[in-house]
């Protein structure tokens, strides 16, 4: 199992209580999540210098989520030749989501197209709720054969500027009592969760492939990574969940990753002597740079 992890040792989906990878909306449909949570991301405190190779992670909430592994293109049934993009997403707020093709991603967490010719970017706005089918419009899609395959198939730009071939861009926002748009989200907190992808053929058929995950909190970027181990410390407590013990004391419930690796295999206790003795990942026995400290609670009250 995996969550998601911060570049620079900021992980990026934290769980305080018993969390799902799911965003907390009130839901007819979700009985099997609960009410009380929704999908969050971890940055890292600094603290003591002495201490910078131990980091606890913090909180930060994530209004939209684009699940990456529905993102699809599917042909376009009323115009042939073309596809579209499809996927499964869930939001606590009203939003808005945004496709592109051959598109730049700016420092400002905004996306930018380059292909000259292209129809432009399609917006198409949501309610909240989860467990949501997003499919691009009809006649809105990109007609792949006129492309060469470097295009389709790579990461394009050059040096500090990379263009990407397909871009999803989520972004969150609520109504006032008018009924009007505001110029910040619910609380204040502007969150854009961007999907950066390349294609792939196999046996004549198109795929897609996310390169990179980026989420924005006020123009606060945080690149997301996956945690290798995450979920087996936080998914219940039945017979079949196995594996949830530290790998060196084999009692104590995981709940320290480390970096760069991503291996989410030990208690802190356990955690503290390796830095102490050793400076290898239990699991692939990489250098530890640092080790980040997530809270893990299985108890459904909480």
């Amino acid at each position: 199992m995996m969550g998601n992890i911060g570049s620079n040792g900021r992980r990026n989906r934290g769980r305080r209580g018993r969390q799902s990878n799911r965003p907390r909306v009130q839901s007819p449909e979700s009985s099997q999540i609960p009410t009380n949570v929704h999908r969050s991301h971890v940055a890292a405190e600094g603290g003591d210098p002495a201490e910078q190779r131990w980091q606890k992670a913090v909180t930060v909430r994530n209004d939209v989520h684009v699940q990456k592994e529905t993102l699809r293109v599917e042909a376009d049934e009323e115009n042939p030749g073309r596809f579209l993009v499809c996927f499964t997403f869930n939001a606590t707020v009203d939003g808005s989501i945004t496709i592109l093709f051959f598109a730049k991603e700016e420092e400002s967490c905004t996306l930018t197209p380059t292909k000259e010719g292209l129809r432009e970017p399609v917006t198409v706005s949501f309610q909240q709720g989860l467990g949501q089918k997003f499919r691009q419009p009809p006649g809105t899609g990109i007609e792949l054969s006129l492309f060469e395959d470097k295009e389709l198939l790579e990461v394009g730009g050059d040096g500090d500027m990379e263009l990407y071939p397909l871009a999803v861009k989520a972004d969150a926002f609520s109504l006032d009592h008018n009924g009007s748009e505001e110029e910040k989200p619910m609380n204040g907190i502007a969150t854009s969760q961007m999907l950066l992808a390349v294609f792939e053929r196999e046996k004549g058929e198109y795929r897609v492939r996310v390169q990179n995950q980026i989420l924005c909190i006020n123009d606060t970027k945080y690149k997301l990574q996956e945690i290798y181990g995450i979920g087996n410390s936080v998914e219940g407590d039945s017979d079949e969940n196995q594996g949830k013990e530290c790998v060196i004391c084999l009692s104590e419930p995981r709940d320290t990753t480390v970096l760069p690796c991503r291996h989410m295999c030990m208690c802190n206790g356990c955690a503290r002597h390796l830095k102490l003795q050793r400076h290898q990942c239990p699991i692939c026995r990489q250098p530890v740079e640092q080790l980040l400290e997530i809270e893990v609670s299985n108890s459904a009250d909480e």
